[in-house]
């Protein structure tokens, strides 16, 4: 053999550290579709004449979909890898994005955004798929960092699109903003193609209906399960914050609306900023010194956000959370499939994934149920 896979996998690992940026592009308009038509409420709850709370489920359905779509995705892109989970995604994004912006009634907007969110989240889960074969835990950093970013970014990237584009047109197109994915979407499928034989899920022979069966070798792995245990904590932690930690800041200080919201993201981009050089540094510190780290870091962010009666603190223990949760997605990714099969690991980083996202449907709720209503940022 010219070429042994001692050689070929490492080299394969080197481009996929390279790939990061590209990937994030790929996943950061899901995130941005959770945060993005929150100013334009109002204006959808007109145009489709309901109540505020009525259109408060265009955001409800987001969630949603991203959850349930997370485990559908990946089964249904299992056989044949990242490239049909991006495929098959990217349909399921377009359907419910034009369903989205055509829809006369509410229960047709909302039907549009939880396939849109399904979509949405294929992608996602392809991105980390491909960005996980970087062992160094960079590229899914990265793509982790990117998302955190287009969260953070999505509500004035949102009240932008409405203020520029107005009337129904101005609050529709912030329902679709994650079509923004579909950009790279050709030179991600060439990506996709590039994976070495082995290296992913769908490229090692299995069965037809593998995809399809409870992963109890999955669940049984301890690395995965702490990885994944420990994502969800960070992951409802950061969400419980980005509701409440604006609330608080607006109680202590009487800002205003747009004023806490950008306050608010500021921190939250200024915390996912600063976990790059944590990602960096994380190989050096061993995983268990990681592991720690991100647990202390989410106990001192809800401490900081939870007590001091300084607006500047509360937001710093919102940076902190960001910080964390990102850096802890894109760190905690290679541990979730450290010990497992390579044919696994597609499967390993879509369950890995939905840990995630159920944090970001819980945390807002547990939130809610512990603050109660308040003054903050909202519609």
């Amino acid at each position: 053999m010219a070429t042994p896979p001692s050689t070929t996998a490492p080299a394969a690992a080197d481009r996929a550290g390279n790939d990061g940026p590209l990937l994030a592009l790929l996943a950061a308009p899901a995130a941005m579709g959770v945060s993005g038509p929150t100013l334009a409420l109002p204006q959808a709850a007109h145009g489709l004449a309901v109540s505020s709370a009525s259109a408060s489920w265009l955001m409800t359905a987001y969630g949603i979909g991203m959850v349930v779509g997370t485990p559908l995705l990946t089964a249904a892109g299992g056989r044949r890898g990242p490239a049909g989970t991006v495929r098959a995604s990217a349909a399921l994004l377009t359907v419910g994005a034009v369903l989205a912006l055509a829809a006369p009634d509410l229960p047709l907007a909302v039907a549009g955004r939880a396939l849109e969110a399904a979509g949405a989240a294929g992608l996602n889960v392809a991105a980390f798929q491909l960005a996980g074969r970087d062992r160094t835990g960079r590229a899914p950093g990265l793509v982790a960092i990117g998302s955190a970013i287009a969260g953070a970014g999505g509500l004035f990237v949102g009240a932008a699109v409405a203020a520029a584009l107005g009337g129904s047109l101005g609050w529709r197109a912030t329902l679709a903003l994650p079509l923004l994915s579909l950009l790279v979407l050709k030179p991600v499928l060439r990506l996709a193609g590039r994976a070495v034989p082995g290296d992913g899920p769908g490229r090692g022979p299995r069965p037809r209906t593998a995809a399809l069966l409870l992963p109890l070798d999955v669940l049984r792995d301890p690395g995965f399960r702490t990885a994944a245990g420990l994502v969800l904590a960070l992951s409802t932690v950061n969400f419980a914050l980005l509701y409440a930690a604006p609330r608080r800041a607006a109680a202590l200080t009487g800002w205003t609306d747009m004023e806490t919201g950008a306050a608010a993201s500021v921190a939250s981009l200024l915390g996912a900023a600063l976990s790059w050089p944590l990602i960096r540094a994380a190989p050096g510190l061993g995983a268990h010194r990681v592991r720690l780290l991100l647990a202390a870091g989410s106990l001192t962010a809800v401490a900081l956000a939870s007590f001091p009666p300084w607006a500047a603190v509360v937001l710093a223990g919102q940076a902190t959370s960001s910080l964390v949760t990102a850096g802890g997605q894109g760190l905690l990714t290679g541990a979730a499939t450290g010990r497992l099969p390579e044919a696994r690991h597609g499967t390993a980083i879509g369950l890995f994934n939905l840990a995630f996202l159920i944090g970001v449907a819980a945390g807002p709720a547990l939130a809610e149920a512990l603050t109660g209503p308040g003054p903050g940022p909202g519609p």
